[in-house]
Order: C-alpha cells, then sequence, then structure tokens
C-alpha cells in the first residue's frame, strides 16, 4: 500500500497561536502524521518539549520513525481523552503551555480502502481509529436496535432521513450481515430520496457513524475539560474542527470558560468572583483561498484559541 500524502490544515496559523514559550512543554493531542509536531518542534528550543497523542497505531509508527532521537519529542498511543493521566504521568499538570487538537479523520484514514472510513473506496466497515479496541462499524451496525442506529444518524450526520435509512439498514442486514463500505453506502444511497448537489447520499450517515464508533464528540468533552485543568496560567487551547457538531462544542465550552460560573439573576457579585478561567484569542481562523485551493479539504476547517487566565 502506497503512503498517501496528508497535507496538515492551518499549519502555520495553528502552531503560531500554540507556540508562545519556546522551552515550554506541549501536547499534540493528534498528531496523524506530524505535520503540526514538525513544525512545533521547530519553534522549541532545546530545553522544549513535546508529547504527542494517537489513538491510530500506523500514526504511532510514524511518529516513532520520524522523530527518533529527538529528546524533545514522545509519543503515545491513546486517546486525547487520556490526556489528564497521559500529562499527570509525567508530572507536567498544571505546567503546559499548550494543547493543540486537529479533530476529525487523516487523508490516510479517509484515503486508504482497508480502514473503512469511505463510501468512495471498498473496503472492510471497520472505521475504528484505534483498531485494538471498541466495536468496529460493522459490528455495531449488525447487532445495533433500529432506533439506536437512528438516533446516531440524526444526531451525529445531522441526517433528515435517519429513520427511513435506519429502517433500510435493519431489512438489509436481515438478508445479508454488513461487512463492506460498498454494501452499505448503496443500502444508504438507496434510502435517501433527496441527493444533496456535489456530496455523495450516504456521505452524512458515514460521518455519523465514525463519530459514533470512535466516541468523538464523547472524547471531545472530556479533553476540553482535562485540558483546562493541565494548562498552566497563559497556556493556550487550540482546535481545529471540520464540522458543525464539532465546532459548536469548542465553542461554547470557551464561552462558558469566559463568562465564569453561571449566577442567579439579582445576586450581587464582582466580577472577579465569576471564577472566569479563560480567554478567547481573537476570532475564529478558516483557512484561507489559497489553502482551499491546494487542499479541498481545509475548506470546512475552524480554528479557536483560548488561553487560561486562572
Amino acid at each position: 500500500m502506497v503512503q498517501l500524502q496528508h497535507v496538515t490544515v492551518l499549519l502555520q496559523e495553528a502552531v503560531d497561536a500554540l507556540v508562545t514559550n519556546p522551552v515550554g512543554f506541549y501536547v499534540d493531542g493528534t498528531f496523524g502524521r506530524g505535520g503540526h509536531s514538525t513544525l512545533v518542534l521547530q519553534n522549541l528550543a532545546p530545553e522544549g518539549r513535546l508529547l504527542g497523542i494517537d489513538k491510530d497505531l500506523a500514526a504511532v509508527a510514524v511518529a516513532k520513525e520520524r522523530f527518533t532521537g529527538d529528546a524533545r519529542f514522545e509519543i503515545a498511543h491513546g486517546s486525547f481523552a487520556e490526556l489528564a493521566e497521559l500529562v499527570n504521568a509525567r508530572g507536567m499538570s498544571g505546567k503546559v503551555d499548550g494543547v493543540l487538537l486537529d479533530l476529525g479523520v487523516s487523508s490516510p484514514q479517509l484515503d486508504e480502502a482497508e480502514r473503512g472510513f469511505s463510501f468512495q473506496s471498498d473496503g472492510p466497515l471497520d472505521m475504528r481509529m484505534d483498531q485494538t479496541r471498541g466495536q468496529s462499524a460493522a459490528e455495531w451496525l449488525n447487532s445495533a436496535a433500529e432506533d439506536d442506529i437512528a438516533w446516531v444518524l440524526k444526531e451525529y450526520g445531522e441526517e433528515r432521513f435517519a429513520k427511513r435509512m435506519a429502517r433500510a439498514v435493519i431489512a438489509e442486514r436481515q438478508k445479508m450481515p454488513f461487512t463492506r463500505t460498498k454494501h452499505l453506502a448503496e443500502v444508504i444511497k438507496e434510502a435517501n430520496p433527496a441527493w444533496e448537489k456535489g456530496k455523495h447520499p450516504a456521505t452524512r450517515a458515514f460521518q455519523a457513524i465514525r463519530i459514533h464508533v470512535n466516541n468523538e464528540l464523547r472524547d471531545l468533552d472530556a479533553v476540553l475539560e482535562q485540558a483546562l485543568d493541565v494548562l498552566a496560567i497563559g497556556g493556550r487551547l487550540v482546535v481545529i474542527s471540520f464540522h458543525s457538531l464539532e465546532d459548536r462544542v469548542v465553542k461554547r465550552f470557551i464561552r462558558r470558560q469566559e463568562q465564569g460560573d453561571p449566577v442567579p439573576r439579582g445576586v450581587p457579585i464582582r466580577d472577579e468572583q465569576l471564577n472566569k478561567r479563560m480567554r478567547s484569542c481573537g476570532k475564529a481562523i478558516k483557512a484561507s483561498d489559497g489553502e482551499v485551493d491546494t487542499n479541498v479539504r481545509s475548506r470546512s476547517a475552524i480554528m479557536r484559541v483560548a488561553e487560561k487566565i486562572s
């Protein structure tokens, strides 16, 4: 299998926002193929340190090969939802200068049929970022209740025809269990009565199933809270999202930390008593027209940056 090129989105913008202290300790919670980590290391002094985290064993293998011999770098196999545990184990809780999260799925994961993420080519219906644990997409689709499938498609895919698609999945699996991506894509396509121009009719459903199988939104909730705990005062949280569900979670989290603790209406309280913990660093950033022209997958990217203040 040819190793496919992964083009890192918002590379310079993310690293510029993240690295404020060249001798600091940083975490790349989504190592991927190392694009952000490479540039972070170029901006670190010999005393700086970078911890990479990734669920995908292929990504971990890339990290070990690319950065072998660089004492500033360490890779951990796991979910970014284990951020606090991994940072605590290194004695750095409350001392982290920056946490970077580049959400979603990487180009090699999408493009390699064997991973089962894409409806564009046929492959095993897996979709797990970490293939060493958890239920594959096929296992879940072949056993889940119709209501559960419909909920996932509606909630995580914002799919209007979720119930109709779930019924089709249940009917089809009774004739032939799902094992391949093309099989699922065809069933979803036939169950979708309103195709969106320029978008495959199974796009939303595949996104929803991937998010569910990988616990993506629950892990995102977990890592945001943990990032707040592990960051030092002045430390930065940089998050790149690729769809509205992720961005909504990040935006609400930052806003909640900026506003501080909720206070009942009419209760007199000074601003410094609100326990405000973060401040936004500028507005949300999107990929430039030039970047979108060279990397179409960057068109939906949104980056938000916040700094811990207390």
